[in-house]
């Protein structure tokens, strides 16, 4: 009778995949130097993970610029590999930081020519994927009162705006003033006959309410706009 030689079990250990140097992590690069890094490693910092890089990567790779990550639903995100709930509404939250931090830091901001206002409107209304009608209200020094106040989104036409609704916020909060924006989500703030309708009923309905209306501003990719006003269409 042959016997059989027993060998001890040995543990199997999986191959180690390569590691990087702690100076190529994506958070030590952001630490050191931060606008050194690329958009993949400030991506990884944010969403975190056991792979963050190669899931930032792999989120460019589905979506191409920020812009785009930006605008992607959060269905969307989640479909990529390595992305999960938690690292997209980390990313989310980035964003909407990165967002607020192009709004002015004076809540009483006086609002002294069109780049003023754009700047006030742009970052509520970059990538959105529909046309957004906002309203800033303004005092008698044409100072903010409190934010812009969304009135409709969908396409921009004078027989499904409603212009009483433009004038309500105004009316409530007693403002001397408005300035309306809208957005062209194709990027290009070149005004279309729609527009100039809609300027031309806003601004013939301002006059009869008593209410200024100082400019329609039209905006594009940050930081493109056009302004209604100085172009002359609809005033």
């Amino acid at each position: 009778m042959t016997q059989l030689s027993l060998l001890p079990y040995q543990r199997y250990e999986p191959p180690l995949s390569p590691r990087r140097s702690l100076r190529d992590q994506p958070a030590y690069r952001v630490m050191h130097d931060s606008g050194a890094c690329s958009t993949a490693e400030l991506i990884a910092v944010v969403i975190g993970g056991s792979q963050p890089l190669e899931a930032a990567q792999a989120l460019q790779a589905r979506f191409g610029t920020l812009h785009d990550i930006a605008r992607a639903a959060i269905a969307e995100l989640t479909q990529v590999a390595g992305i999960g709930t938690s690292a997209t509404a980390r990313l989310k939250a980035s964003l909407e930081i990165s967002r607020r931090l192009l709004l002015p830091e004076d809540e009483r901001r006086q609002i002294r020519s069109p780049a003023d206002a754009a700047a006030v409107f742009q970052p509520l209304m970059m990538h959105r994927d529909q046309e957004y009608l906002y309203v800033l209200l303004l005092d008698t020094r044409n100072r903010v009162l409190g934010d812009p106040v969304e009135v409709y989104h969908g396409s921009l036409n004078t027989s499904l705006i409603r212009i009483a609704e433009v004038f309500r916020p105004a009316i409530r909060a007693n403002a001397a003033a408005i300035i309306v924006s809208h957005n062209h989500p194709s990027g290009d703030p070149s005004p279309s006959p729609e527009d100039v309708a809609v300027t031309r009923a806003i601004v013939e309905s301002a006059k009869l309410l008593d209410i200024q209306c100082l400019d329609h501003i039209v905006c594009g990719l940050i930081p493109r706009f056009t302004s209604m006003k100085e172009r002359g269409l609809g005033f």
